[in-house]
């Protein structure tokens, strides 16, 4: 078994290394002077299982065009399995067509990896279940929740917590988590514009006055609707609000948003590297899933049960 890295989030690469007591694979992934880009594999991998880590997070296309280029690498290497671990999977949120001529990008994307050599896909909290039946190719969706639910049980056991969903949405993803916590009750955050061009008028479902709210959701990106929520959680009572999502796009003016708005804190983790202005964050903290994808890693190249992590 050999672990190969990309560009996109080295630290992870190395801390699931050394989870499996493994060096990284010796190679080079640089651009020429027109941005092209150049891999180049400087021992010998004919034969072996490699894992190749490299999330397709911004610049997606930049990561994205890397994962197909050293897939290739590695196939033309003689690599006898080659396993894809995207712990985010960009284009995810193009998972449908939203409207009349709109590509869904998530499905091509998905050939993209496919048609590039991969023979088997890992990925951390999907945007959608259903991309995993984009692949032709055995695809695992690792889930943060049980770390997740670690670090709340820390943290907030015992303090009286409600599980929130921020959307209709998200409710699956909320209960699962409300379940690890001892069943805590779970409320859902109702939003919808009465008129067009006018603000979103949020409602509460469920019961949250002073309760210790904990807000779930896979992607942050520009942080308005979690802050928003946070807000609207605060005024209906809520004792705080804390936010755990998996995958911290946090673009634009995210951070600032979100230091300057009612959550406790905002939990993250770090399937996408964090800039400079997140890690500085008082608000904002990192939660490594490291651990995680290792033993996925390790279960896989041992041909034993990912799906008994979960249990």
């Amino acid at each position: 078994m050999k672990i190969m890295a990309g560009n996109s989030n080295l630290p992870l690469a190395r801390a699931i290394a050394g989870y499996l007591e493994l060096p990284l694979t010796d190679a080079s992934v640089r651009r020429f002077a027109d941005e092209e880009i150049f891999v180049e594999i400087h021992e010998n991998v004919r034969g072996e299982d490699v894992f190749l880590v490299q999330s397709t997070s911004y610049p997606a296309n930049d990561n994205l065009m890397e994962l197909l280029i050293c897939i290739d690498a590695l196939k033309r290497a003689s690599a006898r399995r080659i396993t894809a671990v995207i712990p985010y999977f960009g284009y995810a949120r193009q998972d449908r067509k939203p409207g009349p001529r709109t590509p869904i990008s998530a499905k091509l994307v998905a050939n993209l990896i496919t048609q590039a050599g991969a023979d088997r896909v890992v990925s951390v909290d999907l945007h959608a279940g259903q991309i995993q039946g984009f692949f032709d190719i055995p695809t695992d969706n690792l889930y943060a929740a049980p770390a997740m639910a670690a670090d709340i049980q820390a943290r907030y056991g015992g303090q009286g917590l409600t599980v929130v969903s921020p959307d209709v949405g998200g409710v699956v993803r909320a209960r699962a988590l409300a379940k690890r916590l001892d069943n805590a009750p779970l409320a859902i955050v109702d939003k919808r514009r009465e008129r067009p061009g006018e603000s979103e008028v949020m409602n509460i479902i469920g019961d949250v006055k002073g309760r210790h709210c904990i807000l779930i959701d896979d992607i942050v990106d520009s942080g308005g609707t979690l802050c928003n929520a946070a807000q609207a959680l605060m005024n209906a009572g809520a004792t705080s609000v804390a936010a755990y999502i998996t995958h911290g796009v946090l673009s634009g003016a995210a951070v600032q948003k979100v230091d300057n708005s009612a959550l406790k804190e905002l939990v993250i983790t770090d399937t996408i590297l964090a800039a400079d202005a997140a890690r500085d964050s008082s608000r904002i903290r990192i939660l490594s899933i490291a651990t995680l994808i290792g033993e996925a890693i390790r279960r896989i190249a041992d041909e034993s049960s990912v799906s008994s992590l979960f249990d």
